[in-house]
């Protein structure tokens, strides 16, 4: 039996998926418009941005990271496609965002871009 994959992205916690990766979300995986963190359809959202889309410090995204890690671990009959969360209108680097995700469950898949901090321990797929 297949497992379900679900597409993880970088949201604002209004929920206003209107840009990136979060649009791209509503568009094909059932991203929620209102709904800023945690799984809708089939993506959830991980927030990097505040209610009035100024980005958040990298400790306050780690907090959102580590429930979306913890919801990973427990949902092993699902395959989660991370993208590049952060990296893109949040502003920060893969430098500053693949090292939240050390040790995530292999039942998570990154891009390639954070092989460098994720190591070959972790799954690569060319999604983002």
């Amino acid at each position: 039996m297949s497992r379900s994959r679900v597409f993880v992205f970088g949201s604002n916690t209004r929920g206003a998926h209107g840009a990136g990766a979060a649009r791209y979300a509503v568009e094909h995986h059932g991203a929620i418009m209102g709904l800023g963190d945690g799984l809708q359809g089939n993506s959830y959202a991980v927030p990097t941005k505040d209610m009035y889309i100024k980005t958040l410090s990298l400790k306050v995204i780690e907090k959102y990271v580590i429930k979306f890690l913890q919801f990973a671990y427990e949902h092993d009959e699902m395959e989660f496609d991370v993208t590049r969360i952060g990296c893109g209108l949040a502003g920060y680097t893969d430098k500053d965002m693949a090292p939240l995700f050390v040790g995530a469950p292999k039942n998570c898949w990154f891009a390639e871009a954070w092989k460098p901090w994720l190591g070959d321990e972790a799954n690569y797929n060319d999604f983002t």
